[in-house]
């Protein structure tokens, strides 16, 4: 091999990017193990987590489907499901007749606080406890940066329509 294939497989970032994926997966699995024994799909606690998070526990479909991880026909079986199960409601938006809302019900609230113990502990096991205070800090705004290049949209502080909503303006309407 030459010294130019070398430093190209030496490059730091490979390895950066490396650690990342094997951590996440790392992660994911142990959650998902978590969440599996609480009978509650990844995808459906995503969904059901960014809502519990979001201004008045609503958010726009198309403002969810940014934020989670799903593809927009993924996120509408999970919004089906929840909504058979009565864990959200879709509301249409007062002013806006082609935007409709996901919002959370009691229920699912509910839901989402009887899984929140047990998620955070395996958030804590697996990923918190190693780190202290400060490098928690400065991994959280390491992930913030990342996720603004490479989805933009994520962040509700971009997303005017979120101010509106927790401002309580009424936009969307049962």
């Amino acid at each position: 091999m030459d010294e130019h294939a070398a430093d190209l497989l030496a490059d730091e970032r490979l390895t950066a990017m490396g650690l990342l994926v094997e951590t996440h997966a790392g992660v994911r699995g142990l959650v998902e193990a978590d969440l599996a024994r609480h009978d509650v799909p990844g995808s459906t606690f995503d969904v059901l987590i960014r809502l519990a998070r979001s201004p008045g526990g609503r958010l726009p479909m198309t403002e969810l489907a940014i934020q989670s991880t799903l593809s927009n026909s993924g996120l509408t079986r999970v919004v089906d499901r929840l909504l058979a199960a009565g864990c959200v409601e879709r509301v249409r938006d007062r002013d806006d007749r082609r935007v409709w809302w996901a919002v959370l019900t009691p229920k699912g609230l509910d839901r989402v606080l009887a899984v929140l113990p047990d998620h955070l502990a395996t958030i804590d096991a697996s990923l918190t406890s190693v780190l202290d205070p400060e490098e928690l800090r400065a991994f959280t705004a390491a992930l913030r940066k990342i996720r603004a290049v490479v989805k933009p949209g994520a962040d509700p502080a971009n997303a005017p329509q979120l101010e509106a909503a927790a401002s309580g303006d009424g936009r969307a309407s049962a």
